[in-house]
């Protein structure tokens, strides 16, 4: 049994099958989520997880080369926003419509309980070297 790191055996498995160049969605519990990628529900309660701790937790054990996210977010939901920009100075934003879009081509969804609006980010993944 694990000691450390993210616990849910279902979404610390989807972690180690990622590489470079794959896309994990964060998103909030009102994200419509697209057929095609593996999703990995969180959701409990509105707001339990919330899309913080969700996030910190994925950037703890993920290498992330870039990030995406809605223009809708800075106007509608400025504390993830400044949370986004915090961890990401290069935050590529997109319509929300877009981001749906690009959403489909992701290699994992992560479902979180966030209620608040626009809480979604697509995680571009690195190399560790």
């Amino acid at each position: 049994m694990k000691k450390t790191g993210i616990l849910n055996r279902h979404l610390s498995g989807a972690l180690a099958e990622l590489g470079h160049g794959d896309g994990v969605l964060v998103c909030d519990a009102g994200m419509p989520i697209p057929d095609g990628p593996r999703v990995v529900d969180l959701a409990f309660r509105a707001g339990v997880p919330s899309f913080a701790e969700v996030l910190d937790g994925l950037l703890a054990e993920l290498v992330v080369e870039g990030a995406t996210a809605a223009t809708e977010l800075r106007e509608a939901n400025p504390a993830a926003s400044a949370l986004l920009e915090g961890e990401f100075p290069k935050l590529e934003l997109v319509s929300h419509e877009r981001l749906k879009e690009l959403s489909a081509g992701a290699r994992l969804v992560v479902r979180t309980g966030e209620a608040r609006p626009y809480a979604n980010v697509l995680l571009h993944c690195g190399v560790f070297f």
